[in-house]
């Protein structure tokens, strides 16, 4: 399992492993904690994954919950507002 990666029950007692997007090397691509597959941010065709809750504050991403297709974990995504400073382009 990727270090950014930890694992939480949630109330329904489904196991959600957690990843923090700011401890990822490279393009923001990382394999599925459970079966390997690789997940890419960039692919929003859906075939790989799919997301299933958003959380939004003050029109900045948050978290995200998203469920692998190939295995059907859920893997909870945050450090977005991390990267939302890091990429902001000056002009």
């Amino acid at each position: 399992m990727p270090e950014a990666a930890t694992q939480k029950r949630n109330p329904k007692q489904t196991l959600i492993t957690e990843l923090d997007l700011t401890k990822i090397d490279g393009n923001g691509d990382f394999p599925c904690p459970t079966c390997g597959v690789t997940i890419s941010p960039e692919d929003e065709s859906e075939d790989v994954y799919v997301i299933l809750e958003e959380k939004v504050t003050d029109d900045v991403l948050e978290e995200m919950i998203i469920q692998c297709k190939n295995c059907s974990a859920q893997i909870r995504l945050i450090g977005f507002s991390s990267l939302n400073m890091d990429t902001t382009n000056p002009e």
